[in-house]
C-alpha cells in the first residue's frame, strides 16, 4: 500500500486528530457505516497509523494502534446523527486524495475540514425550493395522481421546505418535531382544499409533499446493514430510527386531517382522472434533477448522479416489465451499483455521489407511508401488505447491491 511521504512528519496525535476530523465530517455528510470503516482503515494505513474503527448513526469508535505494543489508544465521538450533503462529501474525499498525495500535510488538511464545514449550500435556497417542488411534483404523477394533485403536492412541498428551513436555523429547537409538524400541516391544508376540489387523495398529496423527508432511505439502509454488510448495530439504529421518524409522520398526518374533519365538514372522496403517463417522460426527470440538487450535489457532479438515477430508474422499468416491481427494483439496483462503482474507478471519486440518489429513488418509503396510512384508516389488510412490501424492496435492494458489487468490486471511497 502506497504511504503518503509527508506522513513521516506528522506526529502520531496529529493523524489521529486528522482521522477522527475525517470520520465525523463523512458521517455528517451521508457515508454509510460500511464504507466510513473501510474507508478510514485505508486512510489510516497511508498515513502509518493502523486502526479499527466502529461507526453506527448516533456515534464512531476510533481504535489507533500504539507504538508500544499490542495496545489501543479508544476515542469515542458521539454524534448528533446521519446527514446527507453530497457536496461536501465530495471535497472532504478530494482532501484526503490530496493528503495521500503529499500535496496537503495532515495539519493543513485538519484545518480545512472546519472550513469545508463552515461552506454553504452549492445551489441556494431558491433553487433547493424549487428541488423540493419538483421531487412533490414528481411523486405525485408517479403515484398516479390527477392534476389537482400534482398542483398542491407541489405546493404544499413548498411550505414544507419553508418549515425545513426555519428548523434548521441557529436557536430553533423545533427540528425532532419536523417529521410530525410538516405532515400535520400538510395533510391539514389538503384536508381543507378537498372541500373546493373534492377529488383531492389526501394521503397522496401529503405524501408527496413531505417525500423528501420520508425515511425510506434509513429504512432501507437499516435492512441492508443488517443483510449485505452484517453491521448489526449500524442496521438497527438505522431501521429503528426511519420506523419512529415515519410513525410520527402519520401521526401529523392523521391529526391535520382529523383536525379540519372537526370543524369543517369534508365531503366524501372522489375519484379523480390520473395524470397520463405520457407525462413521466417530463416529469422523472425533474424529479430526478430535484433529488440531486436536494441533497446538495455539487454541480459539477449533478450530471453524473443524474444519470445513475436514469439508469436505476431504466433498470426498474425493465425488470417489471419482465416480471413485475421486484424484479424491476433488483435490477435497477445492480444497474445503479455497476454504473457508480465504474465511475468512482474512473474519477476517483467517492461512490455515493452517483448510488445514494439512485438509492433514494429506489426505496420504499413511499410504499411504508401508505401502507401504515392504510391501517390508521381501517384498511388493515391492504396496509399490512403495503408495509411489508416496504420491507420487500429494501431486501431486493441489499440483494442488488451484493450483485452489483461482485460484478465490479467497489473502491473503499466515502
Amino acid at each position: 500500500m502506497k504511504k503518503n511521504p509527508e506522513s513521516g512528519s506528522a506526529s502520531s496525535h496529529e493523524v489521529a486528530a486528522f482521522i477522527i476530523k475525517l470520520g465525523e465530517a463523512a458521517h455528517a455528510y451521508g457515508s454509510t457505516a460500511p464504507r466510513l470503516e473501510a474507508y478510514l482503515s485505508r486512510v489510516s494505513a497511508v498515513l502509518g497509523s493502523g486502526g479499527v474503527f466502529r461507526s453506527t448513526p448516533t456515534e464512531i469508535v476510533f481504535a489507533f494502534q500504539s507504538d508500544e505494543g499490542p495496545s489501543q489508544r479508544l476515542h469515542l465521538s458521539a454524534l448528533p446523527g446521519t446527514g446527507l450533503d453530497l457536496d461536501k462529501l465530495a471535497r472532504v474525499g478530494e482532501l484526503v486524495d490530496a493528503v495521500e498525495a503529499g500535496q496537503v500535510s495532515v495539519s493543513q488538511a485538519t484545518a480545512r475540514m472546519d472550513e469545508i464545514a463552515a461552506l454553504p449550500s452549492p445551489w441556494g435556497n431558491v433553487a433547493s425550493a424549487v428541488s423540493y417542488a419538483l421531487v412533490g411534483s414528481g411523486i405525485a404523477v408517479l403515484l398516479s395522481g390527477s392534476w389537482w394533485d400534482v398542483l398542491f403536492s407541489t405546493l404544499l412541498s413548498l411550505v414544507v421546505f419553508g418549515m425545513v428551513l426555519r428548523a434548521g436555523r441557529p436557536g430553533v429547537r423545533s427540528a425532532e418535531w419536523l417529521p410530525l409538524t410538516t405532515a400535520f400541516v400538510a395533510a391539514a391544508v389538503a384536508a381543507a382544499a378537498r372541500i373546493w376540489v373534492p377529488e383531492l387523495n389526501l394521503v397522496l398529496v401529503t405524501l408527496a409533499a413531505v417525500a423528501v423527508l420520508l425515511p425510506g432511505y434509513s429504512i432501507s439502509l437499516g435492512v441492508i446493514e443488517m443483510t449485505a454488510s452484517r453491521h448489526v448495530v449500524s442496521g438497527a439504529a438505522n431501521l429503528a430510527s426511519g420506523l419512529v421518524y415515519m410513525v410520527k409522520q402519520i401521526a401529523g398526518g392523521w391529526l391535520g386531517a382529523g383536525l379540519i374533519g372537526q370543524l369543517l365538514t369534508i365531503p366524501a372522496a372522489t375519484t379523480g382522472t390520473p395524470v397520463d403517463s405520457r407525462w413521466l417522460w417530463l416529469f422523472v426527470p425533474l424529479l430526478i434533477a430535484g433529488l440531486c440538487v436536494v441533497f446538495q450535489t455539487s454541480r459539477r457532479d449533478l450530471l453524473a448522479a443524474a444519470l445513475g438515477c436514469a439508469v436505476a430508474y431504466g433498470g426498474i422499468m425493465l425488470g417489471s416489465a419482465m416480471a413485475g416491481s421486484n424484479l424491476g427494483n433488483l435490477i435497477g439496483t445492480i444497474i445503479a451499483v455497476v454504473f457508480a462503482n465504474l465511475w468512482a474507478v474512473k474519477t476517483r471519486r467517492p461512490t455515493s455521489i452517483v448510488l445514494v440518489p439512485a438509492i433514494i429513488l429506489l426505496v420504499s418509503g413511499t410504499i411504508g407511508f401508505r401502507g401504515l396510512a392504510a391501517i390508521t384508516e381501517g384498511q388493515a389488510a391492504l396496509g399490512e401488505q403495503q408495509f411489508l412490501q416496504m420491507f420487500m424492496v429494501a431486501f431486493t435492494i441489499a440483494a442488488g447491491l451484493l450483485v452489483g458489487n461482485t460484478i465490479v468490486r467497489p473502491k473503499a471511497t466515502l
